[in-house]
């Protein structure tokens, strides 16, 4: 190579021709055929001799020596190899090597050259199938260029050619590994999973409202895409990047995105006996909730009076050993302090924004509190309260049931809280409340019976679909203390089937007595009654009240297994009454409305909403500077 990066042509200086031009480039390019297979010597003919490099070399200092100073000079020719090699005689294999080196160079730097490698390639590829001189067949993959022919093929380190070199099997050696396609060795092994089979099809299973859209968005046309079209519909048509993502999210915002004529077509206000297009009909219903399933969170509580609160009822209502929160929460107090709209201004700081005060009643010290969140605040209809006194003086409320119902898209609720008779042989007396609130509890006013069918005037629980009944029962366990003492300091853990053998309510539903048709989880908790104040000790007083389970939570339905348990346990947390919370989770199953159920129109307790968030920034904002303030009296960073 020279100074500008021009090929230099080997040749053999006893071999260059006088008559020629010393600088001449026009040198015919070596093409060789595959389907011809020359000798070297008839090779040997194709190509022009080289030029008399030493006459030449002499000839030009002469001239130099004649020249003047001032007249131009020819320009210098290039080293010859052959005189750079201390006087080595050039063999032929090293010449061609050579001249196939600068006219592939040529062929790449030269436009008008291009097709020089090009069209020897295409003379190799027209081999098909004939044997080149080695007598085996090119192995090239079909539709595939054959690979560009380097000089670097050859051995740079060889002085001397090898006797038995075959020249055209060099040639077209590629100067990459072919590798040859992959042969099956057997057949593939069955999948278990295929594109039909139930399995795949149960686990991928789509939502109704997207798979209609993916369908509609194939073919162009449905009614019920103009009436359904969900974020999820539209993210299935794009591009599943982060930037139409986002980019979708910021046109149509992150709600469900609605059409004009949606909106003059469908009934907000009022449903239809078919549903279709109803705000509370089977669309909608399972737009929320695909599985019909709604999750409610009951908690009740004898807080004795207490007029301190605890400081936090995160573990009352939120507690850190369930996944997620659920969709209503029913809170039932017996025994409440004073300050009832504190009591609810707490329970709205501590369920947050998501979560707004559907209603609220009371009877005396008997507070029932009902929170829904707030994206489904849309789907209840008008709230009705009804309340009952069991004293033999109405106006005494210490004992008694307050009731809420109302209809959430087509199921009918009722939550009762109630504060029976106390006393360890008063069960006569304690029946005799049961049976007066089922039949003085007016429920339902207003809202129709979802099925009227199965509903009897004597009795408020049959006239709902879904009922939760929870309290202060007071019932107790028929066994001496030091008994009972004995059987929970065994050890039996989870198994209180020992203690649970001796209970009072237990006994009576068995017999049919009280709670007629009501179900009650399976417990695994300790008594829940009598502590002292402050501690997991149990009545330390002169009394010495036997531990009993009076605070329970029972649930009925009209259809078989529409309740589903998810948890029932107490909050052992909570030590500011001599009553420990009973806490039960809860999946009840929904079923679409109808046109006939009037629709509560989203109302909620606005003012105390704000309180709550009010109170719950402030809260938070108090931590953080109590925690700024300790960080900086630490000692352990100080520098002096």
């Amino acid at each position: 190579m020279s100074e500008h990066g021009d090929s230099i042509v080997p040749f053999n200086p006893a071999e260059l021709g006088s008559g020629e031009p010393a600088c001449k480039t026009d040198i015919n390019v070596l093409r060789v055929d595959p389907r011809k297979e020359k000798s070297n010597k008839e090779e040997l003919k194709d190509i022009k001799k080289p030029y008399d490099g030493t006459k030449l070399l002499q000839d030009e200092l002469n001239k130099d020596a004649k020249l003047s100073p001032y007249q131009p000079r020819p320009p210098s020719l290039p080293k010859p190899v052959g005189l750079g090699m201390e006087g080595k005689n050039i063999s032929f294999d090293e010449k061609l090597r050579g001249r196939r080196l600068r006219n592939s160079q040529e062929s790449l730097t030269d436009p008008g050259e291009t097709g020089s490698s090009t069209d020897s390639l295409k003379d190799a590829a027209s081999v098909n199938g004939r044997g080149l001189a080695s007598g085996r067949p090119l192995d090239l993959p079909p539709m595939e260029t054959p690979p560009f022919i380097s000089a670097g093929s050859f051995s740079e380190n060889d002085e001397s050619p090898r006797e038995d070199f075959d020249l055209n099997k060099e040639r077209m050696k590629p100067s990459r590994i072919i590798l040859s396609p992959l042969q099956l060795t057997g057949t593939y092994p069955p999948l278990d999973n295929s594109a039909a089979s139930a399995s795949l099809r149960t686990t991928n299973r789509i939502d109704r409202d997207c798979l209609d859209y993916s369908v509609v968005g194939r073919r162009g046309r449905s009614e019920r895409l103009q009436r359904n079209l969900s974020d999820s519909g539209l993210l299935d048509t794009m591009v599943l990047d982060s930037a139409s993502v986002h980019s979708m999210k910021s046109t149509y915002s992150v709600l469900n995105p609605i059409r004009p004529r949606d909106v003059r077509n469908r009934s907000f206000l009022e449903g239809s006996v078919l549903g279709s297009g109803a705000l509370l009909g089977a669309e909608e219903l399972d737009r929320y909730f695909p599985e019909r399933r709604l999750g409610i969170y009951i908690a009740t509580w004898n807080m004795q009076g207490e007029k301190g609160l605890p400081y936090n009822l995160d573990d009352l209502l939120l507690p850190t050993d369930t996944d997620f929160a659920q969709d209503v929460y029913v809170i039932g107090v017996q025994e409440g302090c004073p300050d009832r709209r504190e009591w609810e201004i707490r329970l709205q700081e501590t369920l947050g924004p998501y979560y707004v005060m559907l209603y609220a009643a009371a009877h005396g010290v008997l507070y029932l509190t009902i929170f829904v969140r707030r994206d489904l605040i849309w789907f209840c209809s008008e709230v009705e309260h009804a309340t009952v006194t069991t004293r033999i003086i109405s106006q005494i409320k210490t004992k008694g049931a307050v009731g809420i119902g109302f209809t959430f898209f087509g199921t009918s609720f009722l939550f009762i809280t109630s504060h029976f008779t106390s006393g360890d042989s008063k069960v006569y007396e304690r029946i005799l409340d049961y049976n007066k609130i089922i039949e003085a509890l007016a429920l339902p006013r207003n809202l129709p019976d979802t099925n009227p069918y199965r509903s009897t005037t004597c009795d408020v629980t049959t006239r709902f679909d879904e009922v939760f009944w929870f309290g202060d029962f007071n019932f107790r366990l028929n066994k001496a203390r030091v008994e009972v003492e004995a059987i929970l300091n065994q050890g039996v853990g989870a198994d209180m089937s020992p203690l649970l053998q001796h209970d009072q309510l237990l006994k009576e539903i068995k017999e049919g007595s009280i709670f007629k048709g009501f179900q009650e989880a399976s417990i695994h908790f300790p008594p829940t009654y009598k502590y002292d104040i402050g501690c997991d000790v149990y009545d330390t007083t002169t009394k010495q009240r036997t531990p009993s389970y009076t605070d329970r939570i029972l649930y009925r339905n009209r259809q078989v297994d529409d309740i589903k348990v998810i948890k029932y346990t107490s909050c052992s947390s909570i030590k500011t009454s001599d009553h420990r919370p009973v806490v039960g989770m809860f999946q009840v199953k929904l079923r679409p409305g109808r046109d006939n159920i009037p629709l509560g129109a989203g109302q909620f307790d606005r003012s105390l909403y704000l309180e709550g968030i009010r109170r719950r920034i402030t809260r938070e904002l108090k931590k953080r500077e109590a925690a700024m303030k300790n960080q900086n009296n630490s000692t352990v960073c100080t520098i002096s």
